[in-house]
């Protein structure tokens, strides 16, 4: 496979096989994505791998403060705190096209509810790898992760595997950081959940849609 073919085949997978992934192909993932780019490199990334029971005890204690309506603690702003266009239209549209993928409707709120507990789960992907951060980095190492991140993702498709990048596994912080005995200063940026996808779960079945080069590229001369 190529670069581009491998860009354009990534996505996020939402449903994975109940098959183990090999720690070679892990090592072998980030083994590559280390020569990613970053500011004199700096290489702010930590990772930390995690599956089986360990993977359990994180997901089983996020899914309760869900629940429970505690407070979300991500260390940093993903999203914007007013949401404007044409990222809110974006931001709608990818959310209907994957409940209309599932057959969930707008008012049945428990079908909504169940699927987004699922985001704490991976996916029920076999591995996680979170990803953290030293507080006291700026902006451009966030730049450097960005790059990074591509790298693993790129990286597993090459080796048969499948991604999803979540935020929502950096929501309740304190828990993963106390369970894989993480510095409380470092910030816990997302996590990637990781495996064999399952080609035959309806929800991989979409693809959000990708703006025309012409409404994001100039050229100028």
């Amino acid at each position: 496979m190529n670069i581009l073919e491998t860009i354009k085949q990534r996505k996020s997978v939402r449903a994975f096989l109940k098959k183990d992934v090999e720690l070679e192909k892990i090592r072998t993932i980030l083994d590559t994505a280390k020569h990613a780019p970053s500011g004199v490199n700096m290489q702010p990334w930590q990772v930390a791998v995690v599956s089986k029971d360990r993977k359990k005890t994180i997901e089983t204690q996020m899914i309760e403060a869900f629940k429970n309506n505690e407070p979300e603690r991500i260390g940093y702003n993903y999203y914007p705190i007013k949401w404007e266009e044409p990222y809110k239209t974006r931001r709608k549209e990818t959310g209907l096209l994957m409940y209309s993928t599932l057959n969930i409707k707008r008012e049945d709120k428990e079908k909504q509810f169940n699927q987004w507990l699922q985001n704490y789960t991976a996916f029920d992907a076999p591995v996680v790898l979170y990803f953290f951060i030293d507080s006291h980095l700026e902006i451009g190492s966030y730049l450097d992760y960005g790059m990074f991140l591509q790298s693993i993702m790129l990286t597993a498709v090459e080796l048969g595997l499948g991604t999803c990048t979540q935020a929502a596994l950096a929501q309740y912080p304190d828990i993963v950081k106390k369970e894989l005995n993480i510095e409380n200063s470092k910030i816990l940026l997302c996590g990637i959940a990781l495996g064999y996808e399952d080609k035959e779960a309806i929800i991989n079945s979409y693809r959000t849609p990708r703006i025309a080069l012409d409404d994001f590229v100039t050229f100028h001369q």
